[in-house]
């Protein structure tokens, strides 16, 4: 007989239980289902709804089954359903009659939302702390690439330089963003809801607030309905990683750019590189391109809890059980994918020469060139046409705008004249660039000291 089986007068078919049980995904919560029994019979004791003795009995006979569960001692059973009652049933075996208290005061739908929301803090720190790694190999690369030069696109077409310093920069920004996300999101998260109960919370005098300081949340739930239903933080939690992956998805397809023969501006290590069973030349990035592929295995995963939640009625209802796979897939798939992609970039080898060759093509140097005009006091629309026809007469002459003679840019505008072509090298294109934002390297260096200050800062305080 189950141990919610009173009212039932047959077992329940062998199908049902299987489609029913949760226990063979819902194991993972193990730690976080004893921790949050423990600190719930420690109140009940502290509240005399146990008794001390009843209360010592049950904390020690959960924490031996933890020590089991960690020492792949115990096996657990589907008819049981879930972790939640494969504990207590557990409990129950060991200690007898006690252990069927354990559960006063509360219902599993309260219980869950319990093991969840701990499950998403420490995964949301965890996470947190491989993105600062990879965020430190970014300030890594970009201090000793502060004068390495290469183009920078719009559509990706070439379009002006910038340095690589610069272009790390720019995914620095990314995962700052995203490691705000998470702190944001781990604000949400840390509301304590065991004492709502089913729905309605329960006549028993809880200590509510005993309760969530001894599992260190910062507050309690206000609303028992909302306590058990509210899976926001958890959507919340996949969007947040859903555009991490994003973020690493494009920066893998640029690596995947960067590492071809056309390109050739990186190499990446042999150890994150994988080869062709038929082409034995064939060098491939694997790594980066399962990163990208793998970036819309987690978009699912959101897109399928927001369809799972958008229709249920208050409060609990068990569609809700299909929010924990959906988690421990995406936190699986991006904790494989961080610390893989982290290593490939810090691995890789970067072809200054050649990321350098690349701006000496397609007039990256053109919008340098307007501006200089400008600075003569032509209007920039003016100034603007004026370059467009020259980049016309060079593209006919097979020529650069610096390789022009004076003669044949004065037959374009009589403004031309010699110190142009200092305005135009490719280190001015760049050195010229000193707004904050831009690719200066003088710039550069105090953004990255920014940088330093910024990873130096606990977590719950960027």
């Amino acid at each position: 007989m189950k141990l919610w089986g009173g009212r039932f007068t047959k077992e329940t078919n062998q199908m049902t239980d299987d489609f029913n049980s949760s226990i063979h995904f819902d194991y993972l919560l193990y730690p976080y289902d004893i921790q949050g029994s423990i600190a719930h019979a420690t109140m009940l004791g502290k509240q005399g709804i146990l008794t001390k003795q009843e209360s010592k009995e049950i904390v020690l006979g959960l924490k031996s089954i933890l020590e089991d569960i960690q020492d792949g001692k115990v096996e657990f059973d589907v008819s049981a359903e879930d972790i939640h009652m494969n504990v207590e049933k557990l409990l129950i075996q060991r200690i007898g009659e006690t252990g069927k208290k354990l559960h006063t005061g509360r219902s599993r739908n309260d219980q869950v939302a319990l093991d969840l929301r701990m499950y998403v803090k420490e995964e949301i720190r965890r996470l947190d702390g491989m993105l600062q790694h990879l965020q430190q190999v970014l300030l890594d690369l970009g201090k000793e690439h502060l004068e390495t030069i290469l183009p920078g696109y719009t559509h990706l077409q070439k379009a002006q330089p910038v340095t690589l310093a610069h272009h790390l920069s720019a995914y620095f920004e990314m995962f700052k963003r995203d490691r705000s996300r998470l702190e944001d999101c781990y604000k949400r998260t840390d509301v304590m809801p065991l004492g709502s109960s089913a729905l309605a919370s329960t006549t028993y005098d809880l200590d509510r607030e005993l309760v969530a300081h001894l599992l260190d949340f910062k507050e309690i739930t206000k609303n028992s309905m909302d306590g058990v239903s509210d899976r926001d933080y958890a959507i919340e939690f996949l969007s947040a990683m859903s555009t991490i992956m994003m973020h690493l998805s494009r920066f893998s397809e640029e690596i995947i750019l960067w590492c071809t023969d056309e390109f050739h501006f990186i190499k990446l290590d042999d150890a994150y590189s994988t080869g062709s069973s038929i082409m034995p030349q064939k060098k491939n990035p694997d790594i980066a391109e399962l990163v990208r592929g793998k970036t819309g295995r987690v978009y699912g995963h959101l897109l399928g809890l927001l369809t799972t939640m958008k229709g249920i009625p208050l409060a609990y209802n068990k569609d809700m059980q299909e929010d924990k796979e959906a988690i421990f897939d995406a936190v699986n798939t991006l904790s494989m994918c961080l610390p893989v992609f982290t290593d490939m970039i810090n691995t890789m080898q970067v072809d200054k020469d050649a990321m350098y060759q690349g701006t000496k093509t397609a007039f990256t140097n053109a919008t340098d060139a307007a501006d200089w005009l400008v600075k003569k006091g032509l209007p920039f629309r003016e100034a603007h046409a004026i370059i467009g026809n020259l980049v016309l007469t060079c593209i006919e002459k097979e020529k650069n705008i610096e390789d022009l003679t004076m003669e044949e840019l004065k037959e374009i505008s009589s403004e031309f004249d010699e110190s142009l072509y200092e305005a135009i090298t490719i280190e001015a294109c760049v050195h010229q660039r000193k707004n904050i934002g831009g690719p200066a390297p003088d710039t550069m260096k105090v953004i990255l000291e920014e940088y330093e200050e910024y990873l130096k800062k606990p977590f719950l305080s960027i």
